[in-house]
């Protein structure tokens, strides 16, 4: 039987790049959405015609009962969540000062407590059961050093870490491994917010200077999944070029 992945904000980006990986790796793959339906399809027909077994599902992340909702379509569509990867996010650029109450809670509802929603979900639906499964959570560089103008962002990723972390521990008895992929400066829509000129100043930092691209994200959580990384969990793999080290 093959082995089902589960990944949030898969529509398009570092998500969809992964859920094609999986597709060619031959999982199950259920696509998470919440506003990008038409990109979703898109992305449905393309693993379809590719002969995947692919669903796609919307579902607000922060929303707890919409979550439950959509692991239960999964584990009935497929029998199983194997790998789960949370890689729904938000990101946004303000001064510390202009940050909103709205803008920062808004911020961990989606990237932090979106997180714990569909993690919680799968490994109570699922996994604990099985004592069987695959975490693998998708933070930032901007998790690990932080950075200048997006504060609530910063924070919302450390705290991915920092849950990450404490999950492995807590889960490793039950055969369930936790990791984290911190990228850096990828080329997906989180960074059209950035001039030409940004970009070009920020390439020049990067030791490797290039910026990054999805696939450099999606190899990495593939080879998490797989059982080439059985002994790895708790930990924090960072492809960025080397900006952070």
């Amino acid at each position: 039987m093959n082995k089902t992945v589960l990944i949030t904000g898969a529509a398009k980006g570092i998500g969809a790049q992964i859920a094609r990986d999986f597709a060619k790796e031959g999982y199950n793959v259920l696509i998470n959405y919440n506003s990008s339906h038409n990109e979703a399809l898109r992305l449905k027909q393309e693993l379809l015609e590719n002969g995947s077994n692919v669903e796609i599902y919307q579902a607000d992340i922060s929303n707890r009962a919409k979550v439950d909702e959509m692991v239960e379509f999964c584990i009935s569509r497929f029998d199983s969540i194997d790998v789960l990867v949370n890689n729904s996010g938000i990101c946004e650029y303000k001064l510390f000062t202009d940050i909103t109450n709205e803008d920062f809670i808004n911020m961990l509802n989606v990237n932090v407590i979106g997180n714990f929603n569909v993690t919680q979900s799968a490994l109570k639906h699922y996994m604990l059961n099985k004592k069987d499964g695959v975490i693998i959570n998708i933070s930032s560089i901007w998790g690990m050093v932080g950075a200048s103008l997006e504060v609530n962002y910063s924070t919302s990723k450390a705290a991915i870490i920092g849950m990450s972390k404490a999950l492995a521990k807590e889960l490793a008895p039950s055969n369930i491994r936790v990791n984290v992929v911190a990228p850096g400066a990828i080329k997906t829509d989180m960074m059209k917010d950035l001039s030409k000129e940004d970009i070009e100043e920020f390439r020049k930092e990067i030791p490797l200077e290039r910026i990054g691209e999805v696939e450099d994200i999606s190899g990495v959580v593939l080879f998490l999944a797989s059982d080439k990384a059985t002994y790895i969990t708790g930990q924090v793999i960072s492809p960025n070029g080397g900006i952070v080290i």
